[in-house]
């Protein structure tokens, strides 16, 4: 279990790093930009949002625990996902494709979100739509030959692995607080919100996935496991462990690709 402090300097620091040659030029087929333009601009919409309910659940969570870190560190953690979000702008840009500004899927997200305060909700949220975002830009990357978009794809999916490590130790530190009959209970609406909302990722972006190399058989076969590595592990805790014993351990910067299920 690492401290925030460690994630704050981990965030600092990988944000430094430029893993994108923008020199290379765009070359995404007619083919190519007719299967994935839609999807990548919903996603590149979604990338961009500036964070501040997560922020606000964040200060209400770090005040609750006494971390004054913590709300630094999420702070770090939502401009790398911003940073995804301009990659991909950019990318738009650059073959002459707007960037739109309204999405069904965004727009629904970002209700549900413009209510909740519930860091616990937030966490599991975020692991969710982070491992449909390996899967996703995985599959994107499959799709095509343009070398820049691969690029901008394999960046992510660098940052992606740690974004999940990050939010999966704060879950299990929140799960481990509750009491074993709440525990149970709190498994089965994990577990009932996860595969809900991967159901509607499917839905959204279904092309992208089979042109990377995913029916549905294979996407949800991949995201099961994705559940099992992250949230489905919370069922081998310790319950007897105290859930604020953090052993502090050095974080490297890691630019090895490494995706859950992959």
């Amino acid at each position: 279990m690492r401290t925030s402090e460690q994630w704050f300097d981990y965030f600092r620091e990988n944000l430094r790093i430029n893993r994108i040659n923008w020199s290379l030029p765009p070359t995404l087929t007619e083919q190519e930009l007719h299967t994935v333009l839609h999807s990548m601009q919903a996603w590149q919409l979604g990338e961009t949002s500036d964070g501040s309910n997560l922020i606000r659940a964040g200060r209400i969570y770090a005040a609750k625990i006494n971390d004054p870190f913590y709300v630094s560190t999420l702070e770090l953690f939502i401009k790398e996902e911003q940073k995804h979000g301009n990659n991909l702008g950019r990318f738009l840009d650059m073959i002459g494709q707007p960037r739109i500004k309204k999405n069904w899927g965004d727009t629904l997200f970002r209700k549900i979100r413009h209510f909740n305060t519930s860091m616990e909700f937030w966490t599991v949220t975020v692991i969710t739509v982070e491992n449909a975002a390996q899967l996703y830009y995985q599959s994107l990357k499959d799709a095509t030959r343009c070398e820049l978009l691969k690029e901008i794809c394999t960046d992510i999916l660098v940052d992606e692995a740690p974004h999940i490590r990050f939010q999966q130790e704060r879950l299990e530190v929140i799960f481990n607080a509750k009491p074993p009959r709440t525990q149970r209970v709190t498994r089965l609406a994990y577990r009932f919100f996860y595969f809900s909302t991967i159901l509607v990722v499917w839905f959204a972006h279904k092309r992208v996935f089979k042109a990377g190399g995913n029916n549905f058989s294979k996407y949800w076969r991949k995201m099961t496991l994705k559940y099992r590595k992250t949230i489905g592990m919370l069922k081998r805790a310790n319950l007897a462990k105290p859930a604020t014993v953090c052993t502090p351990v050095p974080l490297k910067v890691n630019h090895k690709l490494e995706c859950h299920g992959q």
